[in-house]
């Protein structure tokens, strides 16, 4: 019994079917140490061995600043994690708490969309 046709579909487009590559400034450099206030950061969930883990960044700190910053953020969830150039990782669900946190710190978010 047939289930249909099959189609060929091409996905994809080509520099030379009238698009263009789009070259803009970025308005922060990788690599550039800003204030907490110029922060966006946004929030990930991932599963790893079956726990989860909560990410934070991308983080624009001194390597120092980022490991004080980490070890507060720590002690005030009560859960592990680590500091892994930009990115934030932590032990558990942890969003709700670290988001209230980190805007004490001066930090801000990207809007949910």
């Amino acid at each position: 019994m047939s289930r249909g046709k099959r189609l060929d579909l091409f996905v994809g487009a080509h520099i030379g079917d009238g698009w263009s590559e789009v070259e803009e400034e970025r308005a922060v450099e990788p690599g550039s140490i800003e204030e907490p206030s110029k922060h966006m950061l946004v929030f990930k969930k991932e599963k790893r061995r079956g726990k989860t883990i909560t990410l934070t960044g991308p983080f624009c700190l001194k390597k120092e600043d980022a490991h004080s910053l980490m070890t507060t953020l720590k002690k005030k969830l009560g859960s592990g994690g680590s500091y892994r150039e930009p990115w934030m990782e932590f032990q558990g669900e942890c969003m709700e708490k670290l988001r209230i946190l980190l805007e004490d710190e001066g930090f801000r978010f990207k809007k949910k969309s």
